[in-house]
Parts: C-alpha cells; sequence; structure tokens
C-alpha cells in the first residue's frame, strides 16, 4: 500500500499507551503516510496523537469504581463511535481496555461494516470466562495476542489470530542503570532500595498504600537506611505525596519512566500490584512479589469466576509459583513485609527468581529478530490490505 493511511487508536490506560506507542511507531516506520486518530495518553501523543479526551477518564475497574461513572462512560463511548465514523479510518485498533473498547466497536459495527476493527491484548479467557471467546469472535476481525497459548481459544471460534509477544522484551537494551540511579540520589552501593508499585489507577492506588505503606515500616525495622522508590503518572503523583506526608516515610517519587527502568535496576526488591509491571520488574532482574486487593464485591466476583491458579504473568508462563502472590486477605502487611525481607535476605530466593525471569522473557519473545510492536505493525497493515482487496 501506498496511499495515506488514517488509523484510530484507543487505549485505556498506560500500559495501553505504552503498547500503542510502539505500534504507532512500528507503523509509521512501515507506512509513513500515516495519520492517528483516537484516545491516547503521553507515549501515543509522541508518536502524533491529539487524545479526544484525557485517556486517564478510562482507567476505572472494578463495580464499585464504575457504577459512580456510568452515564459519562456512556457519554464518552457514544463521542468516539461518532468520531470513528465522521473520520472513516482505514482500521480501528483498539488496546486492551476491554469494557470500554469491546462496546464501542460493537456500537461501530451496528452502524457500519466498513472499517476493520483489531483488537491488542486478548481478554483473560483462560482465566476467567471462557465464553468471551466465542462472543468477540462475532464482531472482531482480528486479534493480536500477548501470550503464545492464547491463539488456540480464539481460533476456535473462527477469529484470526496472532501471536506477537509481549513489548516488555522491546526494553532489553533499555532496561536501567542502577549505578547511575544511586548516583543521583547519593545512595551507597550497599544501600537497599525497595521499589512500590501501587498501580496505575486512583482507587487501586489509594487502597493498596494503605497496606503497602504499613508494610514498609516493618521492613524499616530491619533495614533502618532503606530508600522508598514510587513511580507513578503525573495525575496520581500529589495524592502519592499527600498520603505519605507526616508518616516517617519519605519515598522518592517521580512520573519517569527512565528513572523508573534505572530504580528497578538498582532495586533490592519490589512490591507491586498485579500486572505488566512485574514483566518489567523481571527484565531488569528486580526480585519481587506482588499483592493486591479490591472492594468486597470485587472480590466477591473475582473468586468466583477467576479459574486460574495464579495471576501473575511469569508464573502463568511457568506454571508455578516463581513470584509470591499476595491477594485479597492475603494482601496484609505482616505477609508483605515477610515476603519482602526473605527475597532482600536469601540468596537463594534471589537468584531462583532471576533464573526463572529469563526463561519467561524467552517464551514471551525476547532474543526474536522482529520486536512485538513490529510485529502487530504487520499484522494491523496486512488487515486494511485484506480488507481493501475484499471490498
Amino acid at each position: 500500500m501506498t496511499r495515506p493511511l488514517r488509523v484510530f487508536v484507543i487505549a485505556g490506560e498506560a500500559s495501553g499507551d505504552l503498547l500503542s506507542g510502539s505500534l504507532m511507531q512500528a507503523l509509521k516506520s512501515r507506512h509513513p503516510d500515516i495519520s492517528f486518530y483516537g484516545i491516547g495518553g503521553e507515549k501515543m501523543q509522541a508518536e502524533g496523537l491529539q487524545s479526544l479526551f484525557p485517556m486517564h477518564e478510562l482507567s476505572i475497574m472494578g463495580i464499585s469504581e464504575v457504577l459512580p461513572k456510568i452515564f459519562s462512560i456512556l457519554a464518552r463511548i457514544r463521542q468516539t463511535v461518532a468520531e470513528i465514523i465522521k473520520i472513516k479510518p482505514d482500521a480501528v485498533v483498539t488496546i486492551d481496555s476491554p469494557d470500554f473498547c469491546f462496546r464501542v466497536i460493537k456500537k461501530l459495527k451496528k452502524k457500519t461494516k466498513d472499517i476493520p476493527c483489531i483488537h491488542y491484548v486478548a481478554p483473560s479467557v483462560w482465566a476467567w470466562r471462557p465464553g468471551r471467546a466465542e462472543k468477540i469472535s462475532g464482531f472482531l476481525d482480528h486479534l493480536l495476542t500477548l501470550l503464545p497459548f492464547e491463539p488456540p481459544y480464539f481460533e476456535k471460534y473462527g477469529l484470526k489470530t496472532t501471536f506477537v509477544g509481549h513489548p516488555v522484551v522491546e526494553r532489553i537494551e533499555r532496561r536501567g542503570d542502577g549505578a547511575r540511579f544511586r548516583s543521583k540520589h547519593g545512595l551507597k552501593p550497599e544501600q537497599p532500595v525497595i521499589c512500590l508499585l501501587p498501580g496505575s489507577r486512583a482507587g487501586e492506588v489509594e487502597r493498596l498504600l494503605n497496606y503497602f505503606s504499613a508494610a514498609i515500616n516493618n521492613v524499616l525495622k530491619q533495614k533502618h537506611d532503606a530508600v522508598i522508590f514510587i513511580p507513578t503518572l503525573p495525575h496520581l503523583k500529589d495524592m502519592i505525596s499527600g498520603f505519605f506526608k507526616g508518616k516517617g516515610i519519605n519515598p522518592i517519587i517521580t512520573t519517569s519512566t527512565e528513572e523508573k527502568f534505572d530504580a528497578f535496576a538498582a532495586g533490592n526488591v519490589a512490591v507491586a500490584a498485579s500486572g505488566t509491571v512485574s514483566l518489567e520488574l523481571a527484565l531488569c532482574d528486580t526480585p519481587h512479589l506482588i499483592s493486591y486487593r479490591m472492594s468486597a464485591l470485587s472480590t466477591l466476583i473475582a473468586k468466583s469466576f477467576v479459574k486460574t491458579p495464579y495471576v501473575n504473568l511469569v508464573n502463568i508462563l511457568l506454571k508455578r509459583e516463581t513470584v509470591p502472590e499476595l491477594l485479597f486477605e492475603n494482601c496484609q502487611a505482616k505477609e508483605i513485609s515477610a515476603a519482602m525481607l526473605k527475597l532482600m535476605n536469601d540468596r537463594d530466593a534471589r537468584a531462583a527468581q532471576l533464573t526463572d525471569f529469563r526463561q519467561a522473557l524467552i517464551m514471551l519473545g525476547l532474543g526474536d529478530t522482529q520486536t512485538p510492536g513490529q510485529k502487530a505493525a504487520a499484522a494491523v497493515l496486512d488487515v486494511i490490505s485484506s480488507y481493501n482487496r475484499s471490498e
């Protein structure tokens, strides 16, 4: 294809913004005459997107968080569909955030069948609600997956699916400089660095900080000189700073991606909300655990429907608990601090994690000749080309 292309891209949270930014960069490399429209954050805007509205409006999860904002979300869905119809792009690419993105696609398909819809990041049908695989095959034209075992779940219902790999492996050459982080903050070589990662949504950050900070107080009783580091998003920085006022903990808080990875490289241990950040920590050889807690209603629903024994991607890929998971009622300060101290003090436990990290990352595409972003861009362009030929 040599003609100009227009692609409408939608991301609803930070991880999707990162994915889409890489995809957009690869698309521009393969097809320079391309314009982007849609909804996204900093990474997507750096690639030329002017967001229809602020992406963080979609960064909510759980019934108790969604219900108070349901009418504004529905209005944004209608606005997004209207914008797509007005622009008439060559393709719509939605990234994760299925609660919003799938509603947009279904409404769009009722109005027009002329625009191919590609979704990037498969719903976790292997973990819960397996019936979704058949349902989404009815309105999606193509699906891009991050995990190697996902395509068969959707292909059996006729949905064309491509495994592209996980974008975290693209950072292998830029995975952080621990010495630079220690030098910048005047830290001694042996001074412990503890990374706290309470999530990217305001509701979960507010909830998890209570448990994470209490765990840190326990750890500091043994590691008096430890430095606490919290990477976050710009719209959450003030909330996190305010939380720690008067608590005797003075964390380093940053919104810089480079400093985040430098801190990971310097980190002795991390505790994180479940999510992509665990793979980023694995890439930086940072020993860590995950811990998460939801509202009572969301917890009840999750326990009723989740079928997988693990929620951490490293554990899921390797089919064993390499990364400790302290979830729901186990998300307690005592348990979190005990797991952190074990990883800080036990060399064998640390070494075992690092070995398993590399094995999991290879399964996600580490060492491949093409990056996940490049594979995703090739798939998107193939869909556009195929759609045009079939018209």
